[in-house]
């Protein structure tokens, strides 16, 4: 018998087969795609979970929402997508994108539903390969947040592959994959402010 640290390294970890229904303006994901706004315009500004981003932009299936966090002085914006698990009503995922305010880096964040195993991370595939894992940083009311530099290779990676899977695990040994509509990401992301 394997461990399932063995599994994940030779990528066999099984993943139940959700299917996600990809959407940018999914009701149910309201509450999630407000806090997801919220960290994508402010680091380490508890009081922005309020925020709500007005629509800028559609890029296929992303969206530029723009918002002026409490206390800053500029306009922020993020490429946002929400994903929805079409048989689990409380499983679904937020992908942020977005510079920061000083313009010297470029981040992803990603909001997870609450339950998550934290120690496992969240996994990232494109094209079926597997690309890493990124730690959880926080866990907010609404979801859990999981962040990365987004460094040349990997927004090179994301603007030209084909699929992506986001993978969350609820035990060690089971992820839930969500698939990600890249339709549309290099287009937004070359035209965030």
């Amino acid at each position: 018998m394997s461990t399932p640290a063995a599994n994940d390294s030779r990528g066999l970890c099984r993943f139940s087969a959700v299917r996600a229904r990809l959407t940018t303006r999914v009701a149910a994901m309201a509450g999630v795609a407000a806090v997801a706004l919220a960290l994508a315009t402010a680091i380490n500004m508890p009081h922005a979970a309020h925020a709500q981003g007005a629509v800028r932009s559609v890029h296929g299936d992303w969206q530029i929402r723009c918002d002026t966090p409490p206390g800053a002085q500029a306009e922020q914006c993020a490429l946002i997508q929400s994903v929805v698990a079409e048989d689990r009503s409380n499983a679904g995922l937020t992908v942020i994108m977005l510079k920061t305010a000083d313009q010297k880096s470029r981040l992803m964040r990603v909001v997870a539903p609450l339950g998550v195993l934290l120690p496992s991370g969240l996994g990232l595939k494109l094209d079926n390969q597997d690309v890493g894992r990124a730690g959880f940083v926080r866990c907010l009311p609404n979801g859990c947040v999981a962040e990365v530099v987004l460094e040349d290779k990997l927004l090179g990676q994301l603007k030209t592959a084909k699929t992506a899977t986001f993978i969350i695990f609820e035990t060690p040994e089971e992820g839930i994959g969500f698939p990600l509509s890249l339709n549309g990401l290099a287009d937004g992301f070359d035209k965030l402010p």
